[in-house]
């Protein structure tokens, strides 16, 4: 969706992926814009606003995320907006072509205020981001973090960092003034991406089990606490087969494919979901960024002794002209040399790089084995020794 505010994305129907009337050819009754008020679990019946009510055999929840606010005054005002369904994108897409935006504000520093405050600077907005902690992507090394942050800065999208929000009024110069610790701010529009959290207020009330993480505990069949009742995606927990703990990643291809165990398990076809190692990626500007495993804090308290090494290098071999600009982070346990987490950030093929780590977090490979992979390599795409190769080298004098 910050793609189509963004203009890359033009024709808002491509973020369908597919239609009531899809659905209705395939023989699957849809109906929208109706919340469901109660689920009685006793006679399997779902209540609709409205009055309606339907009988179930198997019930599938999908309740997704809540999208977290500040909880200050005045962020109910027009042209404050939150980014969480496609209706907000076509909102906020249809109040920057109806009003003469010149600035925005961005409270936020995660994945959607990132790629928003892209799209606004794209489009030729002043922006300037607003967050509580000191470095933006704060699950990144605060090194590989700050390298992000002089490509933002390049770009010309300001950050204003350690900064708490007070409350939002009319604005003088522009339409809104953000009231912060450290003086008002004034812009025409105001993005809060401050975050979310699991939907589990039906689950809740359907006596439904949630798990230590806040989403509702699923097992590997994604079947919740209640034999016929299942659950995926947002508002679901996750399997981490390196932690070994169950945790809630909200993301769209977790959510996908624990659709598919869901449905077949419901439609009679025995299937489970293998788990997740918590991989993820996003675009600033000209940078990439992208990570999987733990960081040192969860691995730690998972019960590993962790210990990590962060390198710089080149995205392609040292001889090529231009050269790309790459650091990479490895995590791994004392005690064994297994590898536990993967962060990277750079101009080129970051998130390649980090798929092949994903693999091998997958895998359980250790540092000895991940230091000698046999990786494709050509001078444009890497040394001879690719950045994996030094990283996992460096990584292990530590050990």
């Amino acid at each position: 969706m910050p793609y189509y505010i963004g203009d890359v994305i033009k024709d808002a129907g491509r973020l369908t992926a597919r239609t009531p009337e899809k659905f209705r050819e395939g023989g699957i009754e849809v109906i929208i814009n109706t919340a469901v008020e109660e689920v009685d679990t006793d006679r399997q019946t779902v209540r609709l606003a409205g009055g309606l009510s339907r009988p179930y055999d198997f019930l599938a929840l999908g309740t997704g995320t809540e999208a977290l606010t500040p909880g200050i005054p005045g962020e109910d005002r027009p042209g404050v907006f939150l980014l969480k369904k496609l209706t907000d994108a076509l909102a906020i897409k249809s109040y920057l072509a109806e009003t003469r935006c010149r600035r925005a504000l961005v409270i936020g520093a995660g994945f959607i205020g990132l790629e928003v405050s892209e799209a606004f600077v794209e489009r030729g907005i002043e922006t300037e981001m607003i967050h509580r902690g000191n470095l933006p992507a704060s699950r990144w090394d605060p090194e590989l973090s700050a390298a992000l942050l002089e490509e933002m800065k390049r770009r010309g999208l300001i950050f204003t960092p350690a900064t708490e929000v007070v409350s939002i009024e009319e604005g003088t110069s522009f339409r809104l003034r953000l009231n912060t610790g450290h003086g008002p701010r004034e812009a025409d529009i105001i993005l809060l991406a401050v975050g979310v959290r699991p939907d589990v207020r039906l689950a809740r009330t359907m006596g439904l089990t949630i798990g230590t993480s806040g989403a509702i505990a699923v097992n590997f069949s994604q079947r919740t606490s209640r034999e016929n009742i299942y659950a995926a995606g947002d508002c679901c927990e996750s399997f981490h087969r390196v932690s070994r703990r169950w945790v809630n990643i909200p993301l769209g291809d977790i959510a996908n494919k624990q659709g598919r165990v869901a449905g077949s398990n419901i439609g009679g076809k025995a299937m489970t979901f293998p788990g997740v190692v918590g991989s993820q990626s996003f675009r600033i500007f000209s940078w990439e960024a992208a990570a999987a495993g733990l960081t040192e804090q969860e691995a730690a308290a998972a019960g590993f002794h962790p210990v990590a090494a962060v390198v710089w290098g080149n995205a392609t071999a040292g001889v090529m002209p231009g050269p790309k600009r790459i650091g990479m982070k490895l995590v791994a346990d004392r005690s064994t040399g297994r590898l536990l987490g993967a962060q990277a950030v750079g101009e080129q093929r970051v998130v390649g790089r980090i798929n092949t780590l994903a693999a091998a977090l997958w895998a359980g490979l250790g540092l000895d084995e991940i230091a000698y992979l046999d990786l494709a390599y050509a001078p444009p795409f890497s040394g001879s020794w690719d950045i994996i190769h030094l990283t996992a080298q460096s990584l292990m004098r530590k050990l």
